[in-house]
């Protein structure tokens, strides 16, 4: 009937479990900030052309800290590149996870709709005397149309009393 691409189940107790999972690595990541469309924008993103950049003058600037002014935190910027560092392979790895995830609830989903169409659709098609009548009734709207209220009608003018 339908192509069934997922097929599987997650107990409560393995949702609950992972939930838990990701609340650990929140916990473990205290530092995580939330940044909105137009800090993103606003900030250079570090690639991996850049990266070399990045080391190669930090590296200059521990060899020749003379020429920095007082207000630069050379430990500071040290300590970003190395949280960029450390953070990057989990990044990808819960790109890849959410990727994943993110797939499979939109192929259970559209399977699960796909199913009940089907239902639908056989649910029709039986006989009368089946006793289904106000089951497809139920079903059916889901497909009703909407109409759009009907625009009021413009006010008529006031009357002035006197006649021209």
């Amino acid at each position: 009937m339908s192509d069934n691409r997922v097929d599987g189940v997650l107990a409560a107790a393995d949702a609950q479990a992972v939930l838990a999972a990701v609340k650990t690595i929140r916990d473990t990541l205290p530092f995580l900030i939330d940044l909105s469309p137009d800090e993103k924008r606003s900030l250079p993103a570090l690639g991996e052309a850049s990266r070399g950049f990045v080391a190669k003058a930090l590296e200059g600037a521990r060899q020749n800290p003379d020429f920095l002014p007082k207000s630069f935190v050379l430990d500071a910027a040290q300590r970003d590149l190395d949280l960029f560092d450390a953070l990057l392979p989990i990044s990808l790895a819960l790109t890849q996870l959410q990727e994943l995830v993110d797939d499979t609830v939109h192929a259970a989903g559209g399977e699960a709709y796909n199913d009940a169409r089907l239902v639908y659709q056989f649910a029709k098609a039986a006989p009368p005397s089946s006793g289904l009548d106000q089951f497809v009734k139920d079903l059916s709207a889901r497909f009703a149309r909407r109409t759009a209220p009907a625009a009021p009608k413009p006010a008529a003018p006031p009357t002035t009393g006197s006649t021209p």
